[in-house]
């Protein structure tokens, strides 16, 4: 049985609707580098707006998280994963997604309930205990026992916006005997399920009120429950890793056991390096954003490919590489169709890192010239400048018989660590969630951005990303030139003359083949559903988008491009202001 297909069979034949999975890179998503969860491309419908598919609504989710990036290397911590989802956006509600997600887990994986055990928000002073989640609970079986009521068993996004309590479900993972009490502290209960009940709205002022239309939005980490269902307590030995554990293996020519650390991190950072260097953002490797991001995965893994033997110059990463799209191409289309993108950055990457590890040997030979032991600063330079693991730093500085401070290097790194933990929780705060109103006009502002380049640049100018935040736009584009003065005032002009212009901005549904033979644009087909939403601006813009928008462009002010620039091959980047 494929455990992915038998979720989404079982969702669909509870009338649920399968939509596709949005890019790694969210759309006008300012609050992460990458999506991060299920419901994070949802935002906007679960905020109210209505999707194309209705009210039941099922997927798997590709998504990247880097808080984590140093635990990688265990039997569990990935920094890609799929998220299994099911929502309900104002159809049921806490019986019957607390019904659904154990028929599942019960009756089609065969999970004894005997193993299972839940959390349960406790309430708190504006909002009651959550005793009808708990109550369905024990209906099905679950005892008193077995169910935590927990104060953090709440969700909201952002600061914010719709919120309610959460129930997560718990599998206890061990061959030790099921303890008769629940302890959610209690390592060996894994969390495997989440349901997420949005019944309240908390205004900027802290006031909560009830939701008229309450959602659910449930998320199932894929690699987990897959390693639960198959009967392994290592996430890297499930059927979804086993090409590419045997392919390291073969490029090593080392056993994974024994060897299981740099496997499990080189397995973990060429996978996610093949989903952001094959998304249709042309990704590439950088010192910003996610191209910082993509450039550390592969470098890390190169960094532990030399520590499992391998040949650095030789095919490796390119065979592991395969080996990832083989796995996945099935569902993500993009894989197969960027294949060579994806061969081409890593190659290219490499070979710049190479060449950066030679630096960094100079580096430390100049340090150590006169006899020098290495401080913490120098063995921390060296980690972040060159890539230098500690442990090659000790080893080449004993080859000289010199001492490093690593206990110094290791508060370094925890600092580190610190600081890039509160810039991604910094970075995730707001969020589509928001939908300002200057947000929402930036968003419409990026459609007659759009059609405006088409019209002055030329019709293969095509969107290829957006960001939007309060301050400001920026819009990434396809463009094999830096805009001239006179197209930058072009562009100005015109979006401006639209703006003036006052048109209406209307939304209509329709099939995903109608709207491309419409001429409507879009940024990723794949990832929309076979029923479309197309926003049209007067008669210059059509384009199939989620939204926000506002109905008319006069309220938009006056567009202003503040910058023009190169964004990567073939692609440049404006960024602009409403004033």
């Amino acid at each position: 049985m494929n455990l992915k297909d038998s979720f989404i069979d079982f969702f669909v034949k509870n009338g649920h609707k399968l939509i596709p999975s949005a890019p790694v890179v969210p759309e006008n998503d300012p609050s992460v580098l990458f999506n991060t969860a299920g419901m994070q491309p949802l935002i906007p419908y679960l905020m109210g707006e209505e999707h194309p598919y209705g009210k039941r609504l099922v997927d798997y989710q590709k998504c990247i998280r880097t808080n984590d990036l140093d635990e990688v290397g265990d039997k569990t911590h990935h920094t890609f994963f799929e998220m299994l989802g099911n929502w309900s956006l104002g159809d049921y509600f806490k019986t019957e997604s607390i019904n659904y997600s154990f028929d599942f887990l019960t009756r089609v994986l065969n999970i004894p309930v005997e193993r299972l055990a839940v959390t349960v928000f406790s309430g708190n002073e504006q909002i009651p205990r959550d005793d009808v989640s708990a109550d369905v609970w024990r209906s099905l079986g679950i005892k008193d026992s077995r169910i935590a009521f927990l104060s953090d068993n709440f969700w909201i996004a952002g600061e914010y916006g719709p919120c309610g309590g959460d129930s997560e479900i718990f599998y206890f993972r061990s061959d030790d005997e099921v303890p008769c009490v629940f302890d959610p502290d209690d390592d060996r209960w894994v969390e495997i399920w989440n349901n997420v009940f949005m019944e309240f709205y908390k205004s900027p002022d802290g006031t909560i009120t009830e939701l008229p239309k309450k959602n659910v939005d449930t998320g199932m980490g894929y690699e987990r429950i897959l390693a639960v269902y198959e009967g392994v307590t290592d996430n890297y030995k499930t059927s979804v890793w086993r090409n590419i554990i045997k392919t390291i293996e073969d490029v090593s020519s080392k056993s994974y056991d024994g060897n299981e650390v740099s496997m499990r991190i080189v397995a973990d950072h060429i996978r996610t390096a093949v989903f952001i260097a094959a998304d249709n953002a042309m990704i590439k490797p950088s010192n910003t954003d996610q191209g910082y991001i993509l450039r550390r995965l592969i470098r890390r893994a190169i960094r532990h490919a030399k520590k499992l033997g391998i040949d650095i110059n030789s095919d490796w990463d390119q065979r592991i590489a395969n080996a990832v799209i083989d796995e996945y191409k099935r569902y993500y289309v993009e894989l197969e169709q960027n294949r060579q993108v994806v061969l081409d950055v890593l190659q290219m990457e490499k070979e710049k890192f190479n060449r950066t590890l030679e630096k960094g040997l100079r580096e430390f030979y100049k340090r150590t010239r006169d006899g020098h032991d290495i401080d913490a600063d120098c063995a921390f330079h060296l980690y972040d400048t060159y890539g230098f693991p500690i442990e090659l730093t000790v080893e080449l500085a004993c080859e000289l018989g010199l001492k490093v401070d690593v206990s110094g290097f290791k508060e370094r790194f925890k600092e580190h660590q610190s600081l890039s933990r509160t810039a991604s929780a910094g970075k995730f705060k707001g969020g589509l969630a928001g939908n300002s109103e200057i947000e929402t006009k930036y968003h419409t502002a990026t459609h007659l951005l759009n059609a405006a380049l088409r019209v002055v640049v030329g019709s293969g100018v095509h969107q290829k990303g957006s960001n939007i935040t309060p301050e400001r736009m920026r819009f990434d584009f396809s463009c094999d030139h830096k805009l001239t003065d006179c197209e930058k005032r072009d562009v100005e002009d015109l979006v401006n003359k639209w703006i003036g212009d006052g048109l209406s901005v209307t939304k209509e549904e329709m099939s995903k083949e109608e709207a491309i033979k419409s001429g409507a644009e879009c940024m990723f087909i794949e990832k929309y559903p076979d029923v479309v939403t197309v926003y049209k601006i007067g008669d210059v813009s059509r384009e199939l988008c989620g939204g926000p928008h506002v109905s008319n462009t006069s309220v938009l002010g006056t567009f202003r491009i503040i910058k023009e620039e190169a964004c990567s091959a073939g692609v440049r980047r404006i960024k602009a202001v409403l004033e």
